[in-house]
């Protein structure tokens, strides 16, 4: 059992360092990301770099094993906010065929960072925020 954990928390470890990467290419690229900023939202440039602090500090929390169920659960909101705001209008409203393809890997990418996140707060039994003790 105890290589399971281990090998569990490298593929968790990788995931802070995605999602850190993430977090750092909206700091250093705001302008470039905010085409994908919905029209709706008021704020502009600034939700860039809520959503790179939003990625920085879950990586944080899944490295430091603090919080993890919650901010698992909330990345997986962000991502659902995502899909259904950013990549799924994309998909629809591609001009081009390369277009309506990158909008479809950015929904399955999410999707499978959704996945993981859902797996990691699942396993995260030792945290603080607990739903119930079946959990």
């Amino acid at each position: 059992m105890k290589h399971y954990h281990i090998i569990s928390r490298v593929a968790i470890y990788l995931l802070a360092a995605v999602l850190f990467i993430f977090g750092v290419f909206h700091f250093l690229y705001p302008r470039d990301l905010l085409v994908y900023v919905p029209a709706f939202l008021v704020g502009g440039i600034k939700w860039a770099y809520v959503v790179g602090s939003a990625f920085i500090l879950v990586a944080i929390s899944f490295a430091t094993n603090q919080f993890v169920k919650f901010s698992s659960y909330l990345l997986v909101v962000m991502l659902i906010i995502f899909i259904l705001t950013i990549h799924v209008p994309n998909y629809m409203n591609a001009g081009d065929k390369e277009m309506k393809q990158l909008a479809l890997i950015n929904i399955l990418k999410d999707t499978a960072i959704m996945g993981f996140a859902l797996h990691i707060a699942a396993g995260a039994f030792h945290q603080h925020f607990q739903l119930d003790n079946s959990d």
